[in-house]
């Protein structure tokens, strides 16, 4: 057996990405054994838990990269199942600790965090939160979502990840979409889609802390927050969970959803939240025979929700876009393609592209954060 070639394999085999975790499978250990006996690489795979739904992606992306090294006319890829002790070893080498903590509120992190907030149902708000985060995704960036909305969740409809989580050690490792990580209720309903959610107050409050500090979302640029109508529980509980947390409104141009709306923004006067800008979707419609615009659903009402909050709050609220109407906005959401990937180059996808821009490369102030310093007692 040559020790060179063996080499050559542990390269490659450093070039693997678990799908899930996005490391190399060399540096969480998942390497179990190799081998090469007359041009034929026997490789040994420890999968995280036996039912990982990855295995058949970490499998071809073995068989591919160890099938490059010169001298190997063939692949065989064994799979195993680690035990107690190695999951055990795998979550600290991820989180580093074995409490259970938010990691977006430690000392340093810097994770741009933004809560898509709306005062009524049928705006667009989970449509709008969904094509914000896989366009920044397209971008570059690492970006989460967490599906709030608890007793209406959508996101993993609008995302087509309708997918179980992983479970490592109590770890939730969150399915992905379109290189969205995302969690959601649904995937922890034994009645699936169509069984309620019967939970009160304080119920509220543990499942989205769950989904925040027992989610491994690895080192995330963005994470936004797809919170329910109004401002009931959840919207408490992410002021209190995640204190540095941006609001974002989403309203419609009618004005009596704006006035709703209205409300939405004005719980950052009481939590103490930044209001990050205002969305207006469904804003006009072009006409289909002269192609001028037309405002089926009225006018203004982005412009008054900003106007309205930059009074009341005494700092600027601006409109970051205005999303135009385009029925494929929903047929995406129905069949788990965003628009932004569907028809990028539509007039709607450009305008959610543009603010998911501005939004994904803005600085984050040091409002909210904890800088971990203590004073001296001295000037």
């Amino acid at each position: 057996m040559s020790e060179n070639i063996l080499a050559l394999i542990d390269a490659a085999l450093a070039t693997v990405e678990d799908p899930e975790i996005h490391r190399p499978i060399t540096e969480l250990k998942m390497v179990k054994s190799r081998e090469v006996v007359d041009g034929i690489a026997r490789v040994a795979v420890w999968l995280t838990v036996s039912g990982c739904p990855m295995r058949d992606t970490i499998t071809a992306r073995v068989t591919a990269a160890v099938g490059a090294v010169p001298g190997v006319t063939s692949v065989e890829v064994e799979l195993d199942v680690m035990d107690e002790e190695q999951r055990k070893e795998l979550r600290g080498a991820l989180v580093g600790h074995d409490e259970r903590e938010i990691v977006f509120t430690k000392p340093g992190n810097l994770t741009r965090v933004y809560a898509i907030a709306s005062g009524k149902g049928g705006v667009g708000k989970s449509s709008i939160t969904a094509n914000l985060a896989v366009a920044m995704a397209a971008q570059g960036l690492a970006v989460g979502i967490v599906d709030a909305d608890i007793y209406g969740h959508s996101i993993p409809r609008l995302l087509g990840a309708t997918d179980a989580p992983t479970m490592v050690e109590g770890m939730i490792m969150p399915p992905q979409a379109h290189g969205v990580r995302m969690i959601s209720m649904l995937p922890f309903k034994p009645g699936g889609v169509s069984q309620p959610v019967a939970f009160r107050g304080p119920m509220l409050h543990r499942a989205l802390q769950q989904f925040l500090a027992d989610v491994w979302w690895g080192d995330l640029d963005v994470l936004l927050l797809d919170l329910p109508p109004g401002t009931g529980d959840v919207a408490i509980s992410v002021a209190q969970l995640l204190p540095h947390a941006e609001l974002i409104v989403v309203t419609t141009p009618q004005e009596a959803a704006a006035e709703v709306s209205i409300r939405a923004g004005m719980m950052a006067q009481q939590t103490k939240q930044r209001v990050a800008g205002v969305i207006e979707n469904m804003s006009s419609f072009p006409c289909p025979h002269c192609g001028e615009p037309m405002d089926l659903f009225g006018s203004g009402g982005g412009a008054m929700v900003a106007q309205t909050l930059t009074e009341e709050l005494g700092s600027e609220v601006s409109v970051l876009g205005r999303v135009p109407f385009d029925v494929r906005l929903r047929e995406g959401g129905d069949n788990g393609l965003p628009l932004v990937v569907s028809a990028p180059d539509s007039p709607a996808a450009t305008v959610l592209r543009e603010v998911a821009g501005r939004l994904g490369t803005r600085a984050r102030g040091l409002a909210g954060m904890s800088l971990g310093l203590t004073p001296n007692g001295r000037l």
